[in-house]
């Protein structure tokens, strides 16, 4: 493998702490937690493996894997309530029949590249075997949940790349506090609004009728054209066009992609709330320009932390949640914590070039900072 290999980084590309939206004055709507993060909720974990990787033959690898855990290593043998929500289906997110059919997410949330999923998917289980107390069958069943976004520009997908050690990466450094951001993890290759683009994360702290509670959400965001771009509300895709003759232009143009979205909230909801939640991540895309297109697979998932101690095994189980009359400001957290992860995702990410000797550019900050400038949008003080 050395002697095929030019060059090879397994490391994490991460973003410095200037390289947030906010830190460039861009300004968002609501209150965001300490970390701005989907760790803010308490128990979150992330974790990534980033493979950076050039051949003799051509070929390269711009991939990766991002791990989410609900409840840290808790995650290995406590679920939590959780739903699932489609915007536009041309996608992947394994695990979600069954998610959907008992209400619980067991086990992490795992985002890779397209053709990665059956790899990822089965270190996962393995992941789980090798960890978790075995069932009264004498097996520690697992059904993971591992959603993809596709990364051919950069990454050369048939080059198969993700393997079992990336996987096992991504679980074990799983960790809260700061999330890195940016052409890491799963969102190594990804491009969005034909900006470099890849993972972000935001949160907003949300007050109910019934406390204060966290919502959080983390994005791989690949999807969407550079004319529909919005940032702050101000038509910045139509300010800063893609500098690309007609007579380059690929298939890939004119697709918009596809983005996954995971809400985390500590707030006590069932399975037929969290699902409402998830829905609403869509509307934290359209805030940035999203619409769907018929090749985008816009699919989410929602959890909540709250009622550990209900949900474990037992019998007459009871479990708290929010009336419907006082769920809407969760709702609002996660339209408003989509949106911002997504203009931190282009916000960190670096100019890349990978497969076949593509390059995308990250998005010019002093340019986009004058652009909002001209709207009005710019929070100089």
């Amino acid at each position: 493998m050395r002697s095929l290999l030019l060059t090879i980084l397994l490391f994490p590309l991460a973003a410095s702490a200037a390289d947030r939206a906010r830190d460039l004055g861009i300004p968002f709507d609501g209150t965001p937690g300490r970390l701005n993060a989907i760790t803010d909720v308490p128990g979150v974990t992330v974790g990534h493996s980033t493979i950076i990787a050039d051949y003799p033959n051509g070929s390269a690898a711009r991939s990766g894997v991002t791990a989410i855990l609900p409840r840290g290593e808790d995650s290995l043998f406590l679920p939590v309530f959780g739903g699932s929500a489609v915007l536009n289906g041309a996608g992947e997110m394994t695990g979600t029949i069954w998610l959907e059919a008992s209400g619980f997410l067991e086990g992490p949330v795992m985002i890779t590249t397209t053709q990665s999923v059956g790899m990822v998917f089965e270190e996962t289980i393995k992941w789980r075997v090798n960890k978790a107390e075995r069932d009264v069958t004498g097996y520690a069943w697992s059904d993971p949940v591992v959603a993809e976004t596709w990364g051919g520009r950069l990454n050369d997908e048939n080059g198969f790349y993700v393997h079992g050690e990336h996987v096992a990466e991504a679980l074990e450094s799983a960790k809260g506090g700061p999330v890195e951001e940016g052409n890491v993890g799963g969102g190594t290759g990804m491009v969005c609004y034909q900006f470099k683009c890849g993972i972000g994360t935001a949160s907003r702290v949300i007050e109910t009728a019934d406390g204060e509670f966290t919502v959080g959400a983390l994005v791989q965001a690949n999807y969407g054209w550079r004319d529909i771009l919005r940032i702050g509300g101000a038509p910045v895709g139509q300010e800063m066009p893609v500098q690309q003759a007609a007579d380059v232009r690929t298939p890939m143009d004119d697709e918009m992609g596809s983005i996954i979205v995971v809400i985390a909230t500590d707030a006590p909801l069932l399975p037929h709330q969290l699902k409402r939640v998830a829905t609403r991540a869509g509307l934290g895309i359209a805030r940035v320009g999203g619409m769907a297109s018929n090749g985008s697979g816009d699919i989410f998932v929602a959890f909540s932390t709250a009622n550990a101690r209900e949900l474990r095994a037992g019998t007459n189980l009871t479990a708290g949640f929010l009336g419907n009359e006082n769920i809407s400001p969760v709702f609002t957290g996660a339209v408003l914590a989509t949106e911002e992860a997504i203009v931190n995702a282009l916000i960190a990410a670096k100019t890349m070039t990978g497969f076949n000797g593509n390059t995308v550019e990250a998005i010019d900050h002093e340019q986009l900072q004058n652009v909002l400038r001209k709207y009005n949008r710019l929070d100089e003080e």
